[in-house]
């Protein structure tokens, strides 16, 4: 499994924001930590954008494309740092230039029922909890360092939802 790595130090990522009927997001708990975030994963040399968005969403969510409708998504790359404690570790696993992850991030409307997610489709899942959250209480959860890209998917992306959800 390739993924792209680009030459500035940053693995390309997508990240999803899934929200239901009542405008609240997807929020779940990584499997044995006590973070919880969006979905997101990294993007195989063969894909597009789409695709590895399509591909992360089902194998982190257990959705498929017709359950969802794709509303919108950045129109830049949001980046973050990983923390030195991070990067001693990959370093030690020989990739030399990793700084973090560079990331589009697609904002997904639910069309489909609640019922429909599963955390168990992929061999080794990556969460094990998940909840409906208020997307601005979700923001300000998130650990730190990624913090400020979730922030800015959040200003660029919340146009497209009723006001009210932010109350």
């Amino acid at each position: 499994m390739l993924f792209k790595h680009a030459q500035d130090g940053y693995r390309r990522n997508v990240g999803i924001i899934l929200f239901n009927h009542c405008n609240k997001v997807f929020w779940a708990r990584r499997c044995n930590h006590d973070g919880w975030q969006f979905p997101q994963g990294g993007i195989r040399s063969n894909e597009t954008l789409d695709e590895a968005m399509y591909r992360e969403l089902n194998e982190e969510v257990g959705l498929a494309p017709d359950h969802v409708k794709v509303v919108a998504r950045t129109q830049r790359w949001l980046r973050y740092d990983l923390p030195n404690t991070y990067i001693k570790k990959l370093r030690y696993k020989k990739k030399q230039n990793f700084r973090g992850q560079k990331q589009i991030w697609y904002l997904l409307k639910l069309t489909g029922d609640e019922s429909q997610v599963r955390l168990d489709i992929s061999c080794k899942p990556e969460f094990d909890e998940w909840m409906w959250k208020d997307w601005a209480v979700a923001v300000e959860e998130i650990i730190d360092f990624k913090k400020h890209v979730y922030q800015n998917a959040f200003h660029e992306l919340r146009i497209h939802l009723p006001p009210s959800s932010f109350t």
